[in-house]
């Protein structure tokens, strides 16, 4: 059965995780018309959209959510019936050095959003959805047990995780004081190909290959989910199509992880794809101060999504750490020319 047409508006598509979704959509569903709403900043590269800037249901806007004039002429032109929030700042050391950009763009920007869609949309909420992307860190921070479930309370550490908390909240009010329909899913850590190298596993996997130290925080004990983005990008595709109004849904990879451990599996993998001699990356780790307000651990349960919507994830780590090695391997150049950026 062919999907009907729909007009979706997806924010930040040209970064990591939102050209992930915006591929997958575009190629997916033919009907749908895919309107990419990107800043481009630092983060956001067009290039990551190489292979489907040409698609004839695709169309990038070059815009701010930070500026609610040019979203509320976005909404009266192309008619979005749907809007799939990605676009954010959240890269946590950024975060404790310019907190006002994470509150200007993930809070307001959202606002802008929320704001601009309740309008073209309270007439008619029928076929209408809000479906906002957020973070396991709004959770605040585990001990060695214990998992994040949808009922765990916000106890937010850092203004990354403050900001989107804040998000969250302003998605929920709208639902609730104008019956905006909307879902929001809170993932873990992402990894896989296009990320920007200021995250932990492109930036290591530079450096292993620039033979440059790899910095790990504290002890090395913080311990973190991972999601490989691909299966992120579907589990998004799948509660945008099958999930509840008003419900919320973690996602996580099932991948838990010390952050000592990841890294040497990342090496590990490094050396082998190299042909280094047994242990060559490990020598580059070195441990470094801690960073303010640094969670312990986060660890999804995302046994809501499984057992009402069906997905899982494809891959086990050591799988879609191995894939993201390889990626970066193959378009060193790219990784280099973002590394520039950094």
């Amino acid at each position: 059965m062919e999907a009907k047409k729909r007009n979706i508006l997806i924010t930040g598509g040209c970064g990591f995780i939102g050209s992930h979704v915006v591929r997958l959509f575009v190629t997916k569903y033919p009907n749908y018309n895919i309107y990419n709403l990107d800043a481009l900043t630092y983060a956001g590269n067009p290039a990551n959209l190489a292979d489907i800037e040409t698609a004839p249901n695709y169309k990038l806007v070059v815009a701010d959510i930070r500026d609610a004039a040019v979203l509320e002429d976005l909404f009266a032109e192309f008619n979005f019936d749907s809007v799939i929030h990605l676009a954010a700042e959240s890269h946590v050391d950024r975060s404790i050095t310019d907190p006002l950009a994470f509150v200007t763009t993930n809070v307001v920007g959202t606002v802008n959003l929320l704001h601009t869609a309740k309008k073209h949309w309270i007439s008619d909420f029928k076929d209408k959805l809000f479906y906002h992307i957020s973070t396991d860190e709004v959770y605040g921070t585990l001990g060695e047990e214990g998992f994040f479930t949808e009922e765990t309370a916000y106890d937010p550490n850092s203004p990354y995780s403050a900001s989107k908390a804040s998000s969250d909240h302003f998605v929920r009010a709208y639902g609730e004081t104008y019956k905006l329909p909307f879902v929001i899913s809170n993932c873990s850590n992402n990894y896989g190909p296009n990320q920007f190298p200021e995250k932990l596993i492109p930036l290591f996997i530079q450096n292993c290959l620039d033979k440059k130290s790899l910095p790990v925080y504290g002890d090395g004990n913080y311990t973190r989910d991972w999601l490989f983005v691909i299966d992120h990008a579907a589990a998004i595709d799948t509660i945008f199509h099958k999930g509840k109004v008003g419900e919320t849904y973690n996602i996580g990879g099932f991948n838990e992880w010390k952050n000592i451990d990841l890294v040497r599996v990342l090496c590990q993998q490094i050396d082998q794809k190299l042909g280094n001699p047994e242990g060559t990356s490990a020598e580059l780790i070195a441990f470094v101060t801690d960073r303010p307000g640094h969670d312990f651990r986060y660890a999804i349960d995302a046994s809501k999504i499984n057992k009402e919507l069906g997905w899982k994830p494809s891959v086990t780590f050591e799988e879609g750490l191995s894939k993201t090695i390889d990626w970066y391997l193959q378009n060193k150049e790219w990784l280099e020319q973002l590394s520039a950026k950094n």
